[in-house]
């Protein structure tokens, strides 16, 4: 069935290479706490780290993975959170370890995004309408 208007978005993995070292990260600058997930038998070596969610909630969610042949890395994957205040989040990036790649800056009727790089490697944005 075609559903026009449904958003397909579902899941993000954000792949790492030292799990204590990016959860330690993503908790810091967006002031979360993550969960292991339980891995079903036959998965291999494979860690998952999960952000927040809520089966009612309206967004989606994903999970920090550590998993042999999947590497991070920039130019992959492109992953934005939402905040209330991008310049929030932002400024916490370089203390946990990141790097900060473009300020916050205005995307017009869209809002406003900020894009930093985490300390695995991987590119990723920040998102909010103010």
């Amino acid at each position: 069935m075609n559903h026009p208007n449904k958003n397909p978005f579902t899941w993000v993995e954000i792949y790492v290479e030292n799990m204590t070292r990016a959860q330690k990260f993503y908790e810091t600058v967006l002031d979360i706490k993550m969960d292991p997930l339980p891995m079903p038998e036959g998965m291999g070596e494979m860690e998952m780290l999960s952000f927040p969610w809520s089966e009612t909630g309206g967004n989606i969610s994903g999970a920090l993975v550590k998993m042999k042949d999947m590497n991070p890395g920039a130019g992959g994957t492109m992953v934005y959170f939402t905040c209330d205040d991008c310049s929030i989040e932002e400024s916490k990036i370089e203390a946990a370890g990141g790097k900060l790649l473009q300020p916050k800056m205005s995307i017009g009727n869209y809002g406003f995004c900020s894009l930093f790089m985490d300390t695995e490697g991987n590119k990723v944005g920040l998102h909010s309408m103010k």
